[in-house]
């Protein structure tokens, strides 16, 4: 047990992963909130909960607890999706350490790319290709409705989420991809479940949101781009090394 608490607290205070973890949380907060998302949530809520849209504003009691259940099994579905994905460039990424240089350049303009994508300047990498045969409304099926997500709205979310893989194709490990990408998912899925606890003030805030989009946009395309420009100019690395110098010597009661 404790050479496994080991291993995980080496992983967690690797360098690469302590300036990587809060960009991927951010991305994910950044993808909640884009126009692919957000105007969706108040369906979603609905078709996992079985509970029709029109009646989330009024939902008490024990509906209340089905509506954060159904949000939670959701988030979970796309989860374990989305970290699977984040493990395979993980371990790809791992393959490639010989070539880490040449590898975090071309990831660095692929990431550029996908700034300018969320900014509105490549509209086909915003398309969502959807899976349309999904299970009955209700909680049974919110875990899959969550998966099929995960794995169809992934061109729909490409810029953020492809920038969050290409941080974890240039990881060490499958383990730091898994974790990269699951942070990702607590900053997609977290607002998801605050809006299903908050419900008529989570559905207002979300109305806010849609208005003030092109913020967000704005936001999240300078994101990724002044990561893809750290990764290219090879500051990304030089950070990495500054983490890891203020760790050595550092230890936690783990």
């Amino acid at each position: 047990m404790t050479g496994i608490a080991t291993t995980f607290q080496h992983t967690v205070l690797s360098g690469s992963l302590l300036l990587a973890i809060p960009i991927a949380a951010l991305a994910g907060l950044i993808s909640f909130l884009s126009p692919c998302v957000v105007p969706l949530v108040p369906g979603y809520l609905a078709y996992v909960t079985g509970i029709s849209g029109a009646d989330l504003n009024s939902v008490t009691g024990h509906r209340r607890g089905r509506v954060v259940l159904g949000a939670v099994l959701f988030v979970l579905g796309f989860s374990v999706a989305l970290t699977l994905g984040g493990a395979l460039f993980g371990y790809i990424g791992s393959t490639l350490g010989a070539h880490r240089d040449v590898v975090y350049r071309i990831l660095g303009v692929l990431v550029i790319a996908l700034g300018f994508a969320f900014l509105g300047m490549f509209p086909g990498l915003q398309r969502e290709w959807r899976i349309h045969r999904l299970p009955a409304a209700g909680l049974a099926a919110a875990p899959v409705v969550g998966f099929a997500f995960g794995v169809g709205w992934t061109p729909c979310l490409g810029p953020t989420l492809g920038a969050v893989q290409a941080l974890a194709l240039s990881g060490s490990s499958a383990t730091q991809g898994a974790l990269l990408t699951f942070a990702y998912c607590l900053g997609l899925g977290v607002p998801f479940v605050a809006v299903a606890v908050a419900l008529r003030r989570g559905l207002a805030a979300l109305d806010v949101v849609r208005r003030h989009q092109h913020v967000v946009g704005v936001v999240g395309g300078v994101l990724l781009i002044g990561v893809g420009v750290l990764l290219v100019s090879g500051l990304w690395n030089l950070l990495i090394g500054n983490i890891q110098q203020l760790l050595n010597g550092y230890s936690t009661p783990l």
